[in-house]
Formats: structure tokens, sequence, C-alpha cells
């Protein structure tokens, strides 16, 4: 079975993960095939929407790939480690813009998937946390994602208990978008994913990489990266 399906949308492209009877587990084969896909994506569409087949978005890593993920297998641990943290950042370092459509459970890698996007529609059924630590795992590539998208005091509950938020629960921290019935996500996210899709791309590009920039500047060097953005937009427009 293809672990991750590919279908073009005019100038949109919809990312599925593909291994329903694992709610879309990720392993090393589907990790690696997602983050080839986001990069192939960046070059050809125009916008991208990033969803789960089945009843859940992504229940984080494959727990059954750990057995072969361990300390006297340095070079697989070292490698899959890489690989994942390359992907949870991957989406906001793209030029085209992703939307997550996520429904059912976004946990762990999951969650970090859902908020690592650029916008997240959620079905009203979703599950949202981190519950590595009952699994004596700690969430470790996905904890930098959290914390920038949460205050500390509730993501370190999230992080410590495994505590799940609904959708509502979710729409009210900022973690999601939109919140629409399951069976309305991917269509709710191809809504949005149009609406970039018309977008000059050197336009959106410029904007987001802007965007993910002055987050992280303070306010002097931000307006300065804006003053230069706001020179280079005028060859945007005929």
């Amino acid at each position: 079975m293809t672990v991750l399906l590919s279908e073009d949308h005019g100038a949109v492209r919809v990312l599925t993960l593909n291994r329903p009877d694992k709610l879309n587990a990720l392993d090393t084969a589907l990790t690696r095939a997602l983050s080839e896909a986001l990069a192939a994506a960046d070059r050809e569409a125009r916008a991208v929407v990033l969803t789960g087949s089945g009843r859940g978005f992504c229940a984080g890593a494959d727990l059954g790939e750990f057995s072969s993920l361990t300390p006297d297998q340095p070079d697989a641990v070292l490698e899959r480690a890489a690989l994942t943290a390359r992907l949870q950042t991957q989406m906001q370092r793209m030029s085209v813009p992703v939307v997550a459509a996520v429904r059912g459970a976004a946990v762990g890698g999951g969650a970090g998937l859902a908020i690592g996007a650029d916008m997240t529609v959620a079905g009203t059924d979703l599950k949202f946390g981190y519950p590595e630590l009952k699994h004596s795992i700690v969430p470790a590539l996905v904890m930098t994602g959290l914390v920038r998208h949460l205050g500390r005091k509730l993501a370190f509950e999230l992080v410590s208990t495994g505590r799940l938020l609904t959708a509502a629960e979710a729409a009210e921290h900022g973690l999601v978008n939109r919140v629409v019935e399951p069976d309305q996500v991917v269509e709710a996210a191809l809504e949005v994913a149009r609406q970039w899709a018309e977008v000059e791309p050197r336009a959106i590009a410029a904007a987001k990489d802007l965007f993910y920039r002055v987050a992280d500047l303070p306010t002097d060097a931000a307006m300065r990266a804006g003053q230069d953005v706001n020179a280079l937009m005028r060859g945007f427009r005929a």
C-alpha cells in the first residue's frame, strides 16, 4: 500500500497520510515520503492541503518501530531523529502555504504536524495532545513547536499529563483556525488553499517568509526586514 497519496486539484496539491489501520502513525517510510512530497509540492504547486485517511489525522510516531531504534543502532536513531526534526519545521520553511485538514487523533508527532502547517482546519472530533510520557517517551522533537504556539502553563500541562484538547479548546487557544464537521475538513481546507493559489506566487512566498522571520526578530530588526520586502514587492505587480 502507498503510505502517502498525492492528488492535484488545479494548483492545489492534496497530500494524504495513508496508513489508516495505524491511525497514520509516522514510521520512517511515511516520514521520509511526506518530507519528499512536501519538497516536491514546494516546487510544483501553489498551495498544499495535508490530511490523513481514515478516522484520524496522525497518531504520532509508530511505536512498533522503536524496537529497532535502540542505542545499539546509533546510525538509525540519528537518521530518524534528523528526519523527524526536519519534517516538524518543513512546512513553515516552504515558499508555498500549507493548510492541515485534521480530524480525529492528532497526537504527538501528529499534533506537531497539525500546528506546523500555516493554517489548520479541524473536525469537531479532534483529539489533540502529547501523550508520550504515558509511554515513557519524551516529546522532544515536537516540544519546540508546542511551546511557541501555546502559553507555557498549558503547554507544560499537555506534555506532563497527556491531557487531550477538544476542537473547541484548540480553537480557543489559537491552535486551529476553523472547526467544521469531520467529513468537511478537506473541503474547508481546499477552500482556503484555493484562495492562496489565486495570489501572485512571489508575493505570497515573500509574505510567508517575512511572517516567520519577524516572529523571531526584535522589533527594530523585524521592521528593517519589512522595509526590504516593501521595496521588493514593487516588482510583483504587473
